[in-house]
Order: C-alpha cells, then sequence, then structure tokens
C-alpha cells in the first residue's frame, strides 16, 4: 500500500466530507464566547469598584455600608446574572445613571452570549450534519479529483474555466494543506486515502462521470483507478503517471486516458531547446486565457459535407464514432453529421462552442 501522510493535530479524520464554506469549529466559537463574557465581567467589575462611593451595602454596617473589591465582584456577578439580591444598591445619581445606561446593556450582551454559545455548541455540529447529508443526494453526474496538488489545482482550474460549476467538482486528498487549498478555491473535499473505497464512496464516485487522478506517486494512482473502476464501470477515468513505463500497466487498471507528466515535460524541454519559437507556441496551447488554445466543438449544420480545411477553425481532428482522425485522412475529407472537431482557435473564445458569430446556427447532431 502507498504511504500516505499522517495528518497533523486537528485535522479532519479520514473520510470525512468538507463543503467549501469555512465553518469555525463550535469549540473555537464557545472559547471566544467565553472570553468576551470573561471581559464584560472583570470591565463591569472595574466600573463598579472604581465608583464603589455610589453604592451601599445594606448588609454591611460594621464597615458603614461601603463597598469594596469583594462586593464590587459580587455585585457584578449577582447582577449580570439578573439574580438581584438587592442588598448592593446603587444611591448616587451618577452610579444610577451608569447602571442605567451601561450596565444594563452589558448585562444584556453577557446574556446574548452565553444563550448564544450554548444553541451554537448544540446546534453547529448537527447543521453541518444536514448540510452534508443534502450535499451527497444532490452529488450526481460529478468530476472527482483525487489529488489536490499542483496538476489537480491546475485540472480544477481548466474545469472551471470551461464552463464546469466549483459545485460539481469533489476533491479527494489526504492533507490538511490540500483542505485548506480546497476551502480557499471553494471545492467540497473528502479527506482521505483514494485507494479505500469508503473514501470514494463519500466522495460519491459510484455517481461521478468523470474521475482526475493525479497523486505524486505511480503506485498510488494505479491502485486508485483500480478502486474507481471498481465501484464505477462507465465513469471515465483520466490518469496522471509521472513514468512513461507506467502507461500500459495504469490502461490495464482501467484508466481511459493516461498522461504521462514527465514524458511531457520532457518533449517540451526537447522542442524548446530545437526550436525556441515552436516551444513558446506549444507552451502558448497549454496556457490557459492567452494566444491560441486547443478545443473540441460540435460540428455546425452549414459544415456538413465541406473539408475540415474549408472551416474558418483550424482543424487538426475530427472525432468520428469515437474515433479520432487526423483532419488529411481520407474517411474525414468530407464532414458528416454528428462528427466532433478539434480545433486551434483564439484564447478568448469559449472553448467548446461554435465561433462567434455562429451561435444562432444548429448543430449539426441535432438533425439525426
Amino acid at each position: 500500500m502507498p504511504h500516505v501522510p499522517t495528518a497533523p493535530p486537528g485535522a479532519p479524520s479520514a473520510g470525512t466530507v468538507t463543503l467549501p464554506v469555512q465553518v469555525r469549529s463550535p469549540w473555537w466559537e464557545l472559547g471566544r464566547r467565553l472570553l468576551l463574557a470573561l471581559v464584560i465581567l472583570l470591565f463591569t467589575i472595574a466600573l463598579v469598584y472604581f465608583d464603589r462611593d455610589g453604592y451601599i451595602d445594606s448588609n454591611d454596617p460594621e464597615h458603614n455600608y461601603t463597598v469594596d473589591m469583594v462586593d464590587s465582584i459580587y455585585y457584578t456577578t449577582v447582577t449580570l446574572s439578573t439574580t438581584g439580591y438587592g442588598d448592593i444598591a446603587p444611591v448616587t445619581s451618577q452610579a444610577r445613571l451608569v447602571n442605567a445606561f451601561v450596565i444594563t446593556p452589558l448585562r444584556i450582551a453577557f446574556l446574548v452570549l452565553l444563550i448564544g454559545t450554548t444553541l451554537e455548541v448544540l446546534a453547529s455540529q448537527g447543521r453541518e450534519m444536514f448540510r452534508v447529508a443534502r450535499w451527497r443526494n444532490k452529488m450526481t453526474e460529478h468530476v472527482v479529483v483525487v489529488g489536490y496538488g499542483t496538476k489537480g489545482r491546475r485540472a480544477v482550474d481548466t474545469l472551471v474555466n470551461n464552463g464546469l460549476s466549483r459545485e460539481e467538482i469533489v476533491i479527494v486528498d489526504p492533507s490538511a494543506l490540500a483542505l485548506q487549498e480546497a476551502q480557499a478555491d471553494g471545492v467540497a473535499m473528502v479527506t482521505g486515502d483514494a485507494t479505500r473505497r469508503e473514501v470514494l464512496r463519500r466522495a460519491g464516485v459510484e455517481r461521478a462521470t468523470q474521475v482526475i487522478i493525479t497523486t505524486d506517486r505511480d503506485d498510488s494512482n494505479v491502485l486508485a483507478t483500480l478502486t474507481v473502476r471498481q465501484l464505477n464501470p462507465t465513469a471515465w477515468i483520466v490518469a496522471a503517471v509521472r513514468e512513461q513505463e507506467n502507461v500500459a500497466l495504469m490502461r490495464q487498471s482501467g484508466a481511459d486516458s493516461v498522461i504521462t507528466s514527465s514524458d511531457a515535460v520532457g518533449r517540451l524541454l526537447g522542442i524548446s531547446s530545437l526550436s525556441p519559437t515552436l516551444g513558446s507556441v506549444m507552451e502558448d496551447l497549454l496556457t490557459y486565457g492567452e494566444g491560441l488554445e486547443v478545443a473540441e466543438r460540435d460540428l455546425l449544420v452549414p459544415e456538413v459535407g465541406k473539408q475540415p480545411q474549408s472551416l474558418p477553425d483550424q482543424v487538426i481532428a475530427v472525432v468520428r464514432d469515437e474515433r479520432v482522425y487526423r483532419y488529411f485522412d481520407p474517411v474525414v475529407s468530407q464532414l458528416a453529421r454528428g462528427d466532433r472537431l478539434i480545433v486551434i482557435r483564439p484564447a478568448r473564445e469559449r472553448p467548446w462552442a461554435p465561433r462567434p458569430g455562429t451561435h444562432g446556427e444548429a448543430l449539426s447532431i441535432e438533425q439525426d
């Protein structure tokens, strides 16, 4: 089994679902509110003590009914808690005004803090459990991303930039750092090892349409792919491997598409060394939002029967009957209804849509 980093103290346990809303711990909230209550208590004690000449203790004739520090603490606690025995009372106008306009609002704030804290501690965990249960019921036909390192984050960015909602993406990763990144990016996350069925079930893999597997270890990716394929035989699985020799193994494990990260980087480095201009163009194609991009779109009705080279977009491949043909292949010398085009187009245009100006025209697949 692959090594799973040990989570630091306080990190979520394996299989924990974390929705993309920063919810503070109820115990942190409890401590904060108790601290505020203590501040109110100490401030009121100081206020009464410094104005002690304005109060009288009717039960202490031995000290001329005066109020000391102990009396100030006693008066403050019974006043803020609304007990009010009445043995100590303000007698001067100044002390009474302070009680009316300062201590009374402090008493209300003190009670609100205590009552609100109790309700928050009792309700927050139940409310979060309800949110998670409702999220699970709604999560269908979503995308699961295993591993939220650099590759995983870039994959999520690409999906979002091409129209997928962040609410339709679920991250699976065991690390606390990934949890922080997912919360900052507004993406739901399941904390745990993706090679375990229970963790993947919590991410709703059985109902996912696509799964992207991109951890830092090839053995982890293979085991995760096998587990995903067992749980969901129909999901489209895209997996990353570091070494080219593991591509065949990854495909045998059930991956539909395998990306070799080290091989791709090495090719780009070699191309950039031989031809810096060609390297810059390749980098441009791989960079989202600038210059040129590779995109896939549907064929339009007016384009049926035409040659791929005659279209406004630079067609590099045609997808027909789930097979990919190069644009110069005789099989696709004439475009047919239902074809999909792989094109190079300006990045400012929406990748998965027809070229601007043709939005009103029907897609060829609609005529079947």
